[in-house]
């Protein structure tokens, strides 16, 4: 049964309205509130109907209860589900797991284009995985003892580390870091080994950015899914894994933009 899903809605007034509306798809530990400070507004003045969801057991969404057993294929079932309410095939915008997400869907349904912000590589997480281990090792344990990976960014050190600059004002920090939350332990072991991309079977023309500071994704991943996909990687510097909240989000927003523009969608 499908759960019901927190939407954010954001629409321009109408002599400004583009034909074809935005999705944005968020991350691990995140839900829909990571798009509503910047990347909601900014597109939602370029004329865009901005739609911003909380996957199953995220935010506002029902699931919670039962959030450590969905699965990538479920989260996938809730983008395909908040596409038909929307009605208009929109452009799709994931972060992290939400660029994963978007890969998956894109396999069995056609979009006018897509933005893959900092994205979980099609070969998956497992060197992500890796890192962690190698960086936390106590926590990386509690992690598969308790099958919660809430840990690995419990501490407003450690969402830092993983999430943002160094020069992230405090007040900030703490207000994105107190909206983290557990993630899908099933999910996470989808994206490294048991439900991977299949670029292949994707049509749909690919936007791929990242961010040279990344501490969860690679520069060398984020090139890895532009060649999966047949095109080039972009990469930010001076920025961190939140390319949507962290300093510099204005040159991110104009780049996918500007790349809208060009495709005149």
């Amino acid at each position: 049964m499908q759960p019901k899903l927190e939407m954010l809605v954001e629409k321009p007034a109408s002599e400004k309205q583009k034909k074809t509306p935005l999705l944005f798809v968020h991350g691990m530990w995140h839900g829909a509130w990571c798009w509503q400070e910047n990347f909601l507004p900014y597109f939602t003045e370029k004329g865009y109907d901005s739609y911003a969801l909380s996957l199953r057991g995220h935010g506002n969404s029902e699931g919670r209860e039962r959030l450590r057993w969905a699965s990538l294929a479920q989260y996938v079932d809730d983008v395909a589900s908040v596409v038909e309410q929307i009605g208009t095939p929109p452009i799709l915008i994931g972060h992290s797991m939400g660029g994963m997400v978007v890969q998956k869907y894109l396999e069995k349904h056609q979009a006018p284009a897509a933005v893959l912000l900092a994205s979980a590589p099609p070969r998956g997480l497992l060197a992500a995985t890796v890192r962690v281990a190698t960086q936390q090792p106590l926590t990386f344990l509690k992690v598969n003892l308790t099958m919660s990976l809430y840990p690995i960014v419990g501490t407003a050190e450690r969402c830092k580390a993983f999430f943002f600059s160094d020069d992230i004002e405090d007040e900030r920090l703490m207000r994105y870091y107190k909206q983290l939350q557990d993630e899908a332990y099933r999910a996470y072991i989808d994206m490294i080994m048991l439900n991977l991309p299949r670029p292949k079977k994707v049509n749909t023309e690919l936007l791929v950015l990242g961010a040279k500071n990344d501490r969860a994704i690679s520069v060398k991943e984020v090139q890895a899914t532009a060649v999966a996909y047949k095109t080039k990687a972009e990469i930010f510097p001076d920025m961190a894994h939140d390319m949507m909240l962290d300093s510099g989000w204005e040159d991110v927003a104009d780049r996918i933009s500007n790349w809208l523009e060009e495709k005149e969608l």
